[in-house]
């Protein structure tokens, strides 16, 4: 297990960026790592990802990956994983060549399964609002409690907790923290989120 996937484990929270200023996109990074969260998913263009990996102690997940050519450009530019917005099981050849982990992302139980099946360390549920939040991941561990999976898509503090005591292993959240939100009130809603989900 590479210290990306612990560390999604240990906070259980995941953090992501959809901005298109990779400058913005760094602001709200380093908001994030003060806040307490050190993995962080950019969706915002190569230039982010590089930058924002220079930063100590954050694991950069390249979000929004759906062919080799965007993983391969995504690890050069210094991504510790590889997330897919859907079930792209082509990904799991980059992902054994380079020894980079990949989150694929599921929608129902038969997807969730299949995306186990090729050892995916985490399986992003997405998007969790619209599947029916905490009750969909009871639901969907009931039968099959040995999921890893990780609720993503509008996530709300109040969330936090009842998707985590549903079996979650981590939830993601990206623009309630930071979307015309100010550097410090980005800093308080992510400390806010962490502590919540280490009350879980």
């Amino acid at each position: 297990m590479t210290q990306a996937i612990k560390e999604i484990f240990k906070t259980k929270i995941y953090g992501i960026i959809r901005e298109d200023d990779p400058e913005k996109a760094y602001e709200i990074a380093n908001a994030y790592k003060e806040g307490g969260i050190k993995v962080i998913e950019i969706n915002s263009g190569i230039d982010a990802i590089k930058k924002i990996a220079q930063i100590e102690d954050i694991y950069v997940a390249q979000g929004g990956i759906i062919t080799s050519e965007q993983a391969h450009k995504g690890i050069e530019a210094g991504a510790k994983l590889l997330v897919s917005p859907i079930l792209q099981m082509g990904l799991t050849k980059v992902s054994s060549a380079s020894k980079i982990p990949l989150i694929l992302s599921a929608t129902t139980p038969n997807e969730a399964y299949s995306a186990w099946k090729v050892r995916v360390p985490i399986i992003k549920i997405f998007p969790i609002k619209d599947l029916g939040g905490s009750t969909y991941i009871e639901d969907l561990l009931r039968p099959m409690r040995f999921l890893n999976v990780m609720p993503c898509g509008s996530v709300k503090i109040e969330h936090i907790r009842p998707l985590l005591n549903a079996g979650a292993c981590a939830v993601g959240m990206g623009r309630g923290l930071y979307l015309g939100k100010s550097y410090d009130e980005t800093v308080k809603l992510t400390k806010e989120a962490v502590s919540e989900a280490q009350k879980a």
